[in-house]
């Protein structure tokens, strides 16, 4: 190219700025030649007089050259490798797109049409592709502004794809979606491997949603369910997602709803949806799915136990797992009491009493009862038009779940309040204030710098 000079390294690698114009032009010029600027039909001088993609570009290109030039490690050792001699900017150009160009084309590509991401992702995900469909659920579980922009477009196209596949479907549902909560231990990913296939040989499409447990301190999760479901996950009619807690009560994570929908898009009729295994409080699951399943293993506790408040007054489906072997008695025993118990518990629909059953995943006994049931409870929820019901009351449950977290991660980065926060916190821990006082104080605040 007829701008290509040539110049002393060991001169402009003190003036690492004119060095970074001429390979940033370059640079653009190459970028501008590829396929992702031809698909537009302008020539590269077109595509520089069009503002939004030249800044664009040359952002781009910027961040290249700069993390060429101006990393110390790369220039002491151009520096001492090339002392004194001349190089053509041709070489250079070669070896950088040949290292970074090529690498961050497909990067490139996705910027220049940043339109197409939303797009791209619903069209993949309506056919079933599964990469779609994974890259879709990490879209609507960032934090990043800008990727929660594109998470809300799509999202909107995915309740309007839903709705069309609704209707053809005259009044049948898209999907049945089951909770299956319980303590940990308690042989939920066994079980669901096992049942899970059992579910794909009926010539089901499974998903399996699981929710990893956070770490309280460092904030990580394994995410380690997949690699208990080593058999469900090679099948290619199930779809295995793990997700981290990140602090989030219930069991299940702000986005698992989101993830529901876009499984139920990508054409999956069974949803699973795992929790991290939770107390008797913690019954958020029950709010997204249409049958919530509490999984209890031997030695769960008496008839007293079971009539507990919470969770249990929820559950449409008990299974006591690992009924088999020398646990067998066990299991009977705790069937008998709690299926007493459950009767002692109000019903919630008219139509449906919670049963109580066991299986056994390692020989399969129990699976084929535990399917029977939950398709009775679906058959019955919708012969008494109490299954879409239940899920318009779910969505408004969601909605103010979702207004409350919001208000929170609003409030918590608010400027003002983080100023006087610590003011507030230092008072509470030198007994000058109550916590509660302290509350009150902050939101007063919060609401008086909302007014003006």
């Amino acid at each position: 190219m007829e701008y290509l000079v040539d110049y002393d390294l060991e001169e402009n690698a003190k003036k690492p700025h004119h060095a970074c114009d001429l390979l940033r032009y370059d640079l653009k010029m190459c970028l501008l030649e590829s396929d992702c600027c031809k698909k537009y039909g302008k020539t590269p001088k077109q595509c520089l007089q069009d503002e939004s993609m030249r800044d664009h570009v040359d952002d781009e290109c910027r961040r290249l050259a700069y993390t060429f030039f101006e990393c110390k490690r790369s220039m002491i050792d151009m520096r001492a490798r090339f002392r004194g001699r001349k190089i053509n900017v041709m070489l250079l150009r070669n070896s950088l797109l040949t290292l970074v160009v090529r690498c961050c084309y497909q990067h490139v590509k996705r910027q220049l049409t940043n339109e197409n991401i939303v797009d791209h992702l619903y069209n993949g995900t309506m056919n079933g592709d599964r990469s779609c469909l994974a890259k879709s659920i990490t879209l609507i579980e960032s934090t990043n502004e800008i990727k929660r922009k594109h998470a809300k477009e799509l999202l909107t196209k995915v309740l309007s794809g839903l709705k069309q596949k609704q209707e053809k479907k005259q009044g049948q549902p898209i999907s049945f979606r089951i909770g299956l909560t319980g303590a940990p231990g308690s042989g939920k990913s066994t079980f669901i491997e096992v049942f899970g296939r059992y579910l794909i040989e009926k010539g089901h499409k499974v998903a399996v949603l699981t929710v990893d447990p956070s770490s309280t301190t460092t904030g990580g999760s394994i995410l380690g369910d997949k690699t208990r479901m080593v058999e469900l996950s090679r099948e290619r009619q199930a779809y295995i997602r793990s997700s981290p807690s990140s602090g989030s009560l219930g069991g299940v994570t702000r986005t698992t709803n989101d993830s529901i929908a876009l499984c139920e898009l990508a054409g999956y009729d069974i949803v699973l949806v795992e929790t991290v295994g939770v107390g008797q409080s913690e019954y958020a699951v029950a709010d997204m799915v249409d049958m919530l399943c509490v999984l209890l293993p031997p030695g769960s506790g008496d008839e007293m136990q079971g009539i507990k408040k919470g969770i249990m007054e929820l559950v449409d489906l008990m299974i006591i797992t690992k009924a088999d072997g020398e646990l067998l008695p066990e299991v009977r025993r705790l069937q008998t009491e709690y299926s007493s118990a459950m009767r002692l518990m109000r019903r919630r629909f008219h139509n449906w009493t919670p049963k109580v059953i066991s299986v056994s995943s390692r020989t399969n006994i129990g699976i084929d009862k535990a399917w029977i049931n939950m398709l009775n409870y679906q058959n019955k929820m919708l012969e008494s038009n109490q299954f879409f019901l239940k899920r318009k009351h779910q969505l408004k449950k969601w909605m103010w779940s979702n207004i409350r977290n919001y208000m929170l991660d609003y409030f918590l980065n608010d400027n003002d309040i983080q100023t006087h926060i610590k003011h507030y916190e230092n008072d509470v821990e030198n007994g000058r204030m109550t916590p509660g006082l302290a509350a009150d104080e902050v939101l007063k605040l919060f609401i008086e710098q909302r007014r003006l």
